[in-house]
């Protein structure tokens, strides 16, 4: 028997087979870096000019960060990027790239950018200014950053469903954008273009149109980490194309696990930034089911174990994702639905029917068991009590961090 543990709250769920068989699709994963050193070598060799050649001494500067849904480091790197700067600091906006999540409370915002926090704000998708058009779309971003002389971003670059990997121009075009242009990208019709898929950088559609709006709003000048399961692996700076491309090649060789055969139960754990709600928490589900390799048989059930203990989430994007789950019949009717379009948010809606069609998903251990099985979901007390017996189960510890392969 293989005796594994997957995330849960502040802990760890601690997963003993009795009458089922275990497999751990662990990724080989790799040295952890002290960020802030990472960083300072980083911003000294990074791709492209330095950030102090990038910004003049008189600019407006707008840094935009990710929320509390990804686990970056900001203050470490906002502490590097400003010490590099050539301005006051007075000078600088951090805009909280929210995309249509809820805004971070005055706790979280402190908590997240420790003394830079002051210089915070949440991004309005209300708030945007038009700075130019791709393929026809306008590209629209928060007022201050569409008003700064220079546009600096830090990320996560880590597996995602739509752009491959995140990161780079995304903080910046998704983070600070309005949500016409978050309506188009993660709309039916370019989320269901064959090279949008999750670890794809080349030819996806997707990462292409974010590149070509960062050309036109920012950022110019990315510090960006990646992710394995020690902690952060590495970090780059500099132009934004090249930073992904780095960190994602770090992250391939991390996190790439392959895997024999088809299973009867994958247990996907759910990191705690994406276990707060069931939008994020959802995520785990859709990079199993639809990454690279399908590890599920035909009869199998996805497993997520989270608390969820903001439920269906507050955000708008959440509500709308949790609407259209509650709204609908069954996986089929919902995936009809929504073929036709929908408003940003409910796009993991889509995604997730396009699971449910094929897949039964348990989400356990949760806080608010009613509401999951409202959104076409099972529930169950404990992720143990999701497992038939004789069942011949994966166990994907951190399932938003781990690429399948044959």
């Amino acid at each position: 028997m293989t005796e594994t543990t997957v995330p849960l709250g502040d802990g760890r769920l601690r997963l003993r087979p009795t009458n089922w068989t275990t497999t751990v699709a662990e990724p080989p994963g790799g040295d952890p870096v002290d960020v802030r050193e990472a960083s300072e070598r980083a911003l000294a060799d990074p791709h492209g000019p330095p950030v102090e050649r990038v910004v003049d001494s008189d600019d407006e500067v707008a840094i935009v960060v990710t929320d509390g849904t990804r686990a970056t480091p900001d203050e470490t790197l906002l502490a590097a990027l400003l010490d590099r700067l050539p301005v006051e600091r007075s000078a600088v906006t951090v805009v909280v790239g929210l995309g249509l999540h809820r805004p971070m409370t005055d706790e979280e915002l402190s908590a997240a950018f420790g003394e830079f926090a002051p210089l915070a704000v949440n991004h309005d998708p209300d708030a945007t200014v038009e700075v130019g058009r791709v393929d026809g779309v306008p590209v629209r971003v928060h007022e201050t950053v569409a008003a700064a002389d220079a546009v600096l971003a830090t990320g996560t670059v880590e597996p995602h469903q739509y752009a491959g990997f995140s990161g780079g121009a995304k903080t910046v075009v998704v983070g600070a954008g309005d949500e016409p242009l978050i309506r188009h990208t993660h709309g039916p019709e370019l989320l269901s273009e064959p090279g949008v898929r999750l670890g794809r950088l080349d030819g996806n559609p997707f990462r292409s149109f974010l590149d070509r709006a960062g050309d036109l709003a920012g950022p110019t000048f990315a510090l960006d980490v990646t992710h394995g399961p020690a902690g952060v692996l590495g970090v780059a700076a500099g132009r934004p194309r090249a930073v992904v491309r780095e960190l994602a090649g770090q992250a391939r060789e991390a996190l790439s696990v392959s895997v024999d055969g088809d299973y009867d139960a994958v247990v996907a754990g759910v990191p705690p930034s994406k276990a707060t709600n069931l939008y994020q928490a959802s995520r785990a589900a859709t990079y199993v089911a639809l990454g690279d390799r399908n590890p599920l048989a035909p009869d199998g059930r996805l497993v997520l174990p989270a608390r969820l203990p903001e439920g269906a989430g507050e955000g708008t994007g959440e509500r709308r994702f949790v609407d259209r789950l509650t709204a609908a019949d069954s996986a089929d009717a919902l995936y009809e639905s929504l073929a036709d379009g929908y408003p940003p948010g409910a796009q993991r809606a889509f995604v997730l029917a396009r699971v449910l069609r094929e897949t039964d998903v348990w989400v356990t251990d949760a806080e608010c068991p009613d509401l999951v099985e409202s959104c076409l979901l099972g529930s169950a007390p404990t992720a143990t009590d999701a497992i038939t017996a004789g069942d011949d189960v994966l166990v994907v510890p951190d399932a938003t961090n781990t690429l399948l392969t044959d």
